[in-house]
């Protein structure tokens, strides 16, 4: 009876400790899963629920006056694309992309590879560099505005040696360079701090397997380094061309739009259309037109990357 006993005490431990077992784990996996509620839950708040909001009024006349909205069907989005303002607001954004990510990734990449060959001194350097990016982008407009003033503008007085004397701000030929160079100058350093960030996890024996091939700077820069911080350069770019699509702050200081609709990108026309208007189903519509071209170029980005790996 007793070795009976034994050997039932035996089987029914060895049962509750599978048991016990299978319950210990199951409330852990519970508890991963409760633990990211929350956070899921923050996610649909702070995007899932605007953004399907954004959709619901692209299609509603949605007027602050309005006491109730009211379905309209398509209006907002005929509106939005039969506009001019719309594809000239679209062609500046276009010339403020193209000509501010080429003069970024220039002046990053060159400043960066100078960085990079400094011997001593890299960390003040890069600090004095990188105080652009850190002056909010009101504070760059009032900067800007305040050095291409006519009358006591550093700026307007350097360019008056070279024959140029006038209100830069204030002339349709002028006034979009402007602001694309103050552009220019507050986020170049950070295209400059990513890919000085790249340039230092360079694998040091293909920088030697070119020195004792014999490759001079120049071979090295084109052959060796450009194209091991490839991918670092477009990461960069893909940062900044996200950012870009969006830039107001810097217009809204300088030339709220001006003259002549001629600094009027596609962020300032939707700021517009929202607050000085008072025409939110047009500016949802016109909101998710940013947001698909801003997916578009985000997904060719990561597809041309992932070519460029395999």
């Amino acid at each position: 009876m007793n070795t009976e006993s034994s050997k039932v005490y035996e089987q029914s431990t060895v049962a509750s400790a599978k048991v016990s077992k299978k319950f210990i784990h199951l409330p852990k996996f519970k508890t991963e899963h409760w633990m990211l509620f929350p956070s899921i839950v923050l996610l649909a708040i702070i995007s899932i629920f605007p953004f399907i909001y954004l959709i619901y009024a692209s299609f509603m006349d949605f007027m602050l006056s309005m006491d109730q909205p009211a379905f309209n069907g398509i209006e907002n989005w005929k509106r939005v694309f039969i506009n001019e303002t719309f594809w000239a607001s679209w062609g500046r954004t276009g010339i403020f992309t193209i000509t501010g990510l080429l003069l970024e990734l220039i002046i990053g990449v060159g400043v960066a590879l100078l960085i990079y060959q400094l011997p001593k001194g890299r960390n003040l350097v890069v600090t004095l560099w990188m105080i652009p990016v850190f002056v909010a982008p009101v504070v760059a407009g009032l900067l800007g505005r305040f050095l291409l003033n006519s009358t006591y503008g550093l700026y307007a007085w350097l360019l008056g040696f070279v024959g140029v004397n006038k209100e830069i701000l204030g002339d349709v030929s002028t006034s979009l360079p402007a602001v694309i160079l103050m552009d220019v100058w507050e986020w170049t350093p950070l295209i400059t701090m990513i890919v000085l960030a790249g340039l230092q996890s360079l694998p040091t024996d293909a920088l030697e397997a070119a020195e004792v091939d014999g490759a001079n700077y120049v071979q090295k820069l084109l052959f060796v380094i450009l194209p091991l911080i490839s991918r670092t350069v477009l990461v960069a770019l893909l940062i900044r061309s996200m950012d870009i699509l969006r830039f107001v702050d810097i217009i809204k200081i300088t030339t709220e739009g001006g003259p002549a609709d001629s600094t009027k990108v596609i962020g300032y026309y939707l700021l517009e259309i929202a607050f000085k208007f008072q025409d939110f189903g047009t500016a949802a519509a016109l909101g998710l037109t940013m947001l698909f071209v801003t997916i578009f170029l985000g997904k060719r980005f990561v597809n041309f990357m992932a070519r460029g790996e395999e």
